[in-house]
């Protein structure tokens, strides 16, 4: 409900009602609106994460398919789980104040995919790794917002295009040194 409705519009009384049980019920098990939200947070970034692990194990052992496969990972989840574009991106626009509990849950899903773009673009040319992964994360953070604006078709895979011709002219480059 938050995903579909959004964060401020889906109260404790609707939570309750489909939930089936009383607000003092959720009270009881969670304290406030807040820690649900955190909750809810924390288990779709849990589940992102335990999605993208699996398509990197299955990812050819090659550095830029790896990379690579990250950009698949994210249009097959976004497919399934994100019409309306990325969920933690979706949240910071209604929870920006860094003192809400929900605040780190968002922001380090964020930096743990820049840690692990950076990671990945460090088998590719160790010494320009925090460009590249810079680099590589705002081409995957822009195709999520742009799928979820629905702007053009298919800007994942746009994106994923971008990145592989990068990814071709860093390893070139890498390659004449």
């Amino acid at each position: 409900m938050f995903y579909e409705r959004g964060i401020h519009a889906v109260g404790v009384d609707l939570i309750a009602a489909e939930a089936g049980v009383t607000k003092k019920t959720l009270y009881d098990r969670f304290g406030s609106k807040e820690q649900i939200v955190v909750e809810y947070l924390a288990d779709r970034d849990e589940r992102w994460r335990a999605f993208l692990a699996q398509c990197l194990d299955a990812a050819q052992p090659v550095p830029a398919a790896r990379v690579l496969a990250v950009f698949d990972a994210a249009r097959a989840w976004s497919a399934e789980n994100n019409p309306k574009g990325c969920g933690m991106v979706n949240a910071h626009a209604e929870i920006s104040d860094p003192h809400h509990p929900a605040h780190p849950i968002i922001t380090g899903q964020e930096q743990w995919m820049l840690a692990l773009f950076t990671d990945l673009a460090g088998d590719i040319t160790p010494d320009g790794a925090g460009h590249l992964g810079r680099t590589l994360m705002l081409l995957h953070e822009g195709a999520l917002v742009a799928h979820g604006l629905n702007i053009f078709a298919d800007p994942i895979s746009h994106a994923r295009e971008q990145a592989q011709a990068l990814l071709a002219a860093t390893g070139d480059a890498a390659a004449k040194r």
